[in-house]
Formats: structure tokens, C-alpha cells, sequence
């Protein structure tokens, strides 16, 4: 059993019978009160934000979680397929572990799965990602004085607002956490 100074962001814990992940966790030491630590948490099952005070040294469960490396293959209803590269057997995720980062997945690209056990609790796409521009308005000659952005539409589908000297068929570079472009690539 750890105590709650064991805590950081990033950190899963079983909070009220739930898997929660810590978002946010400062310490505070309000004036002539006694030090306590403010979370704020997001619950693995339902995704609902949690808030909480822990007192300092208040006895918290740390959840041990396994990180994987897996190949995502191909998007299945509300699941995702992905390949062990060890075993090579193909696990069903739940798409929503993703978030929106989904919409930039293609196959081949590794995903980040963590485990609870057997049960898959977590999933990270790629922090960065190379896609192809399937889809842009040309941009006007000239008009390049202001930061103007357009829509853009990946070969995944996904529509991403790029500079205006952007074009159709180039290999552009986007952050999956803020879904926003960050250069081209040669």
C-alpha cells in the first residue's frame, strides 16, 4: 500500500472501487492548515473527471499497470485490432480508450496499450504522426501576411487546419493530442 505522496501525474489508482488515472496532482499548504494533496482524475471506465483531496500520508491502492507496444490493424464496430508483435495474437480494444487520436490511425502504426491483469485500461495512439493530404483547397496566391489556416483531409479521413502553402499530396506531420499540424516532411 503506498501513501498519497507516492502519487504523480500519470499514476493509476483504485479510488472508491474504480481505476482512476491522475490528470492533475498538486500539493498544498494552505496557510495554517494542515498540507493535503488535490487530485483531479479521470475514471478508465466511464471517463468522467474525479476531484479529491488526499490528507498527507493518507494510505492510497496503486494499481500496477503493464505497458505494451502493439500493431494497430484495422478498426473493428466499436473495437480496435491489435497485434502482439511477440505472440502475434490479435487483441479487440475498445475504440473509446483512444479518444480522438483514432481518426489517425492507419495500419502498421504502434499503439500503446496498457494492461490491468488481462483487461486492456488505457490506450495511447503515436504523440506524433506522418499522414498524406488526400484532400486541400489551393491556397491564394499573395494572401499569406495573416497566420490563415484551411482544412485539410488526411488519407485516414481525418480533417486537420494547415497553412495555407499546404498542398494536396504532401506528407504533413500532426501532434494526435491537439489534432493540429506541425510541419511538413521531406
Amino acid at each position: 500500500m503506498a501513501n498519497s505522496g507516492d502519487i504523480n501525474v500519470g499514476s493509476v489508482i483504485r479510488f472508491n472501487g474504480e481505476l482512476c488515472k491522475i490528470e492533475e496532482y498538486q500539493h498544498r499548504t494552505p496557510g495554517n492548515l494542515r498540507a493535503f494533496y488535490q487530485a483531479r482524475m479521470r475514471n478508465l471506465k466511464n471517463g468522467k473527471i474525479v476531484e479529491n483531496r488526499f490528507r498527507a500520508g493518507e494510505a492510497v491502492e496503486l494499481v500496477r499497470v503493464d505497458y505494451k507496444q502493439m500493431q494497430f490493424i484495422y478498426p473493428e464496430g466499436e473495437f480496435i485490432v491489435v497485434m502482439d508483435h511477440e505472440t502475434y495474437e490479435q487483441i479487440h480494444i475498445p475504440a473509446f480508450l483512444l479518444g480522438d487520436s483514432l481518426k489517425f490511425l492507419k495500419e502498421g502504426m504502434e499503439v500503446k496499450i496498457s494492461f490491468e491483469g488481462e483487461e486492456p485500461i488505457l490506450a495511447e495512439a503515436p504523440v506524433f504522426v506522418e499522414l498524406i493530404i488526400t484532400y486541400a483547397e489551393p491556397g491564394v496566391k499573395g494572401d499569406t501576411a495573416t497566420n490563415t489556416l484551411k482544412p485539410a483531409t488526411m488519407e485516414t479521413g481525418a480533417v486537420v487546419n494547415v497553412p495555407l502553402f499546404v498542398n494536396e499530396g504532401e506528407k504533413i506531420k500532426i501532434d494526435t493530442r491537439t489534432n493540429s499540424y506541425v510541419e511538413r516532411v521531406k
